[in-house]
């Protein structure tokens, strides 16, 4: 690397491609590492935190680092894969220092960061040298700085406040907005629990429930419960009721009955009839909202409800045919009409007649051990879930079985830990 200084701005670098010496792309850039060192001066860069295939966050060291520019990052040598774990007196650049409140201390007010410079002396170590922030309300009088002015300071002319202070997540939630719901969950994991806290009471209703979702069950209470009472019962709103089920299930019972009650009705009822069934059953795993249309409706009415944005490829898969009610517990069930049916047919193709009539729908009682059979056997994303009246009930997708099979951390851990053993064979 060259020994000339080089100064970056980390908000630039977020997202970006990080390469080997070949060409080959490692993975992304999603944060920045820093050490600080109290009173010696500024935090040390020590490192970058990249995102790796198969959305593992794993610690690429400065020393490794052999460019960094607007446009790529490239490091060289053997990079460890391990699961990046903060350590010690350790910071997250983007995730603990963005939007934190400084002092200035010229006694002109507050600011907040909202971007920070990190430079590179003559003997090739990273230090932060700069910080772009934002001012707050102005002590001095006869200040010429307003609020909302925006300004570069020297990182020695800002008080830094205490890691437990209270800290906005605006910037954070900014910079993550293309981050899938999964990859969300995965950032908010590395945080401390405060800084977890605060993301999430940032996050809209709709995202923190998408998030939430892709979160391990521990972590989902503890963020709920964190929640203001109300507000948590709007997010439940938000999730699939199949996840709501689960996660007031995780809760004591006077608390998910409290936010059962601040729900919709209708919303209510649904994850209120889940709770019912045992979560080893075809009952607890599925979905109560699967796409379920009558039999006159045609192959243009099916595509246009399986384009829905919200719906998961699981579900896009299958349209469910029953006779009125289609709300659950519908009318009586008809059959399934599977998504490849609708390519090969004319948009005024009644779905009626496109009905896969062989495929028998699993009771809500069955055995997760069957619904996996009968998933495998037939290579189906997704399966009806009926009750004993021959009512549609519900849908089981696939990754709602993968959920159940694999252990209840395994967003945490590293693939090392065994998936779980089924009550019955399978094949």
């Amino acid at each position: 690397m060259s020994t000339n200084p080089t100064r970056v701005f980390v908000a630039r670098l977020l997202g970006l491609d990080v390469f080997d010496p070949l060409g080959d792309r490692l993975g992304r850039l999603r944060d920045v590492v820093v050490l600080s060192r109290g009173t010696r001066g500024a935090p040390h860069v020590v490192g970058i935190v990249v995102e790796v295939p198969g959305k593992k966050r794993v610690f690429v060291p400065m020393t490794r680092i052999t460019s960094i520019d607007q446009t790529q990052v490239i490091c060289t040598g053997l990079v460890n894969l391990r699961r990046f774990e903060q350590r010690g007196a350790e910071t997250l650049v983007v995730a603990e220092m963005f939007d934190r409140r400084v002092t200035l201390r010229d006694g002109s007010g507050d600011a907040t960061i909202e971007d920070i410079a990190m430079d590179q002396h003559r003997s090739g170590d990273w230090f932060v040298s700069k910080l772009f922030v934002r001012r707050g309300h102005s002590l001095a009088p006869l200040s010429r700085l307003r609020r909302n002015e925006t300004m570069i300071i020297d990182w020695a002319d800002a008080h830094q406040g205490a890691k437990t202070e209270p800290q906005a997540a605006t910037q954070f939630v900014a910079n993550h907005e293309d981050l899938k719901p999964a990859d969300f969950a995965e950032a908010l994991q590395e945080m401390s629990d405060k800084r977890r806290f605060e993301v999430a009471s940032e996050l809209q209703d709709e995202r923190l429930a998408d998030v939430l979702q892709e979160l391990p069950e521990d972590d989902q209470v503890e963020i709920l419960s964190a929640l203001d009472v109300q507000r948590a019962a709007d997010v439940l709103e938000e999730m699939d009721p199949d996840d709501a089920a689960d996660l007031l299930g995780e809760l004591p019972s006077a608390q998910a009955e409290e936010l059962l009650q601040l729900m919709e009705p209708e919303g209510a009822e649904d994850v209120r009839r889940l709770l019912e069934y045992d979560e080893d059953t075809a009952g607890g795993l599925m979905t109560p909202v699967p796409v379920i249309l009558p039999p006159e409706a045609t192959v243009a009415e099916a595509l246009a409800h399986v384009r829905r944005e919200e719906l998961s490829p699981a579900l896009a898969s299958s349209i469910f045919i029953a006779r009125p009610p289609l709300e659950t517990p519908t009318g009586r069930f008809l059959g399934v009409v599977h998504i490849q049916q609708l390519l090969r047919f004319p948009p005024f193709e009644p779905l009626g007649n496109l009905v896969d009539k062989n495929l028998e729908p699993l009771s809500d009682q069955a055995h997760i051990s069957e619904v996996a059979r009968t998933l495998a056997t037939y290579n189906l994303n997704s399966l009806p879930v009926v009750n004993q009246a021959g009512r549609l009930v519900g849908a089981v997708t696939v990754d709602d079985v993968l959920d159940h099979l694999l252990p209840d951390d395994w967003r945490a851990n590293d693939g090392e830990a065994p998936i779980r053993r089924l009550g019955g064979r399978i094949g």
